[in-house]
Parts: structure tokens; sequence; C-alpha cells
């Protein structure tokens, strides 16, 4: 593996982080694309705004052609009713979650042409059973999906490969870093207090983020991988039930759950 390269965005913790170790253990040449860098690591990091285009660019100039996969991990989360959401943050949310992979991708398929590589879009299971509170951050990760369809069939004829990989509850700092909006929760009778803190509870007790670094090392390894790919039984489990149930029973278990109702 020492001749491939791997370009990985927001390595510097969480699910990024423990990946991009992950496959430098496997022998992976990795080169992670965040604000910061993590110290101690075998990660070659460099400073980049996944949101700037012209910071993208200059850090690909910076690795060279020789790239056989990116993964697109960067991602934030903001928590809160869709009627009281700011424009700041649904104009971030979307920036980064969505124009940063186009950004990455842009910058990387003239090289994954000359390697025939791979694109590794990590969206969510939130991305396919969407989540009232956290509707924003659901949009964007079925977007991201939507994203991977359309360049799988677009650079096929390129030998380049597209997949998303759908990781469920995963224990990182995401879940301390997103921002929540209570704006209106008095409105919403104390729901969207209690719908966070349940999406929280499960994100703290959630899978060890190396269950997805060994899912995304084995669709590198795949000479065929999966247009999409469900880290962990259960969540495969859910997202199977949510396309063969009817939608509105799903709505209507997700609201349970997660709706805040006393």
């Amino acid at each position: 593996m020492k001749d491939k390269t791997i370009v990985i965005t927001g390595a510097s913790s969480g699910i990024g982080l423990v990946t991009g170790e992950y496959l430098a253990a496997k022998g992976y040449k990795v080169y992670g694309l965040s604000r910061r860098a993590a110290e101690d690591s075998p990660i070659n990091f460099i400073a980049c705004d996944v949101t700037d285009k012209a910071q993208v660019a200059a850090a690909f100039e910076k690795i060279g052609d020789d790239i056989y996969a990116v993964i697109n991990n960067a991602g934030i989360g903001i928590g809160g009713p869709v009627e009281y959401a700011s424009p700041e943050d649904v104009q971030r949310i979307i920036d980064v979650n969505i124009i940063g992979i186009v950004n990455v991708c842009q910058a990387a398929i003239p090289r994954l042409r000359k390697s025939k590589g791979k694109i590794i879009n990590i969206g969510s299971v939130a991305g396919d059973l969407i989540i009232p509170f956290q509707t924003f951050y659901s949009l964007t990760k079925a977007a991201a999906h939507v994203l991977t369809q359309g360049l799988a069939m677009e650079l096929k004829p390129f030998g380049i490969k597209a997949t998303t990989v759908l990781p469920g509850d995963t224990k990182t700092s995401f879940t301390a870093n997103r921002r929540t909006n209570l704006a209106g929760d008095e409105v919403y009778k104390d729901r969207i207090e209690r719908s966070i803190a349940r999406m929280e509870k499960d994100e703290r007790s959630g899978k060890d983020p190396v269950t997805v670094a060994r899912v995304i090392y084995k669709v590198l390894k795949r000479r065929r991988p999966p247009l999409k790919v469900t880290v962990g039984f259960e969540y495969k489990l859910l997202v199977f039930l949510n396309r063969l149930l009817p939608q509105k029973l799903v709505n209507g278990i997700i609201y349970r759950l997660y709706g805040g109702e006393k």
C-alpha cells in the first residue's frame, strides 16, 4: 500500500482522525486536509478549509498527482427547528457538508482519472432516516449520497468508483461540537431540547469510530465497491426497513422517538 496515497478531509478529530491513522497503519500514505492538525499522528496534515476552493486547489498541488482515493469526511451539525434556523447556520452547514465535497472532488478527479481511484463520501444513516430538529444535517447527508450517485455515473468510463459510507450513532467529539439552537423551544413546548438530548445520548453511547474506519478500508480494497454501505448490522436493518415500510409509518416511529413529546 506504500504507493497508494489517500486524502481525507476533517482528519483532525473523530471519524476522520481514526480513519486516517487506521489507514496509515495499513500502509497507505495519508494526507489530512483540516483547519488544524492533530498531534503525534502519522497523518500528513495540510491546513485547509474545504469551503474555500482556492485553498483546496493549493492543498492538492502540495500533494501532487499520485492520489488513489479521497475520503470526504469533513462535516458539521446544527440542531434546532427549521423555523428558527439562522441564515448563517444554514449556509455554513451547506458550505461544509456539500460545497466542501464538490470542491475536493473537482480538485481530485483529474488525478483520480490517472489512478482509476475511488471517491468515498461520508454520509449518515440520518440522511435516510430523517430526524426532527436535525433536519438540515439530514438534508446535507442525503445530498451527499445524491452527489455520490451522480459522480458514479459520470466517472464510470474513467474507472473511478464512488461510494457513500453511512455511519449511525458514533462516539466522537461531533456531539459536543454541534451548534444547537433552542430558539422557539417554548413554542415547541420543550420538544427541541428533549429531542436533541435524546439524540446526543444515543451518540455518546454509539459505536467506536474505528468501526467506520474498518468499513472504509474494505471499500478501498474492493475492486467493485458498493454505491452505498451502512456501518453496523442494526443500522443496515433500519435502513432496509425504511425502504420496505410505508414512509408515514417510519415517520411516526421516528416522531415517537425523537419528536420530543412527553
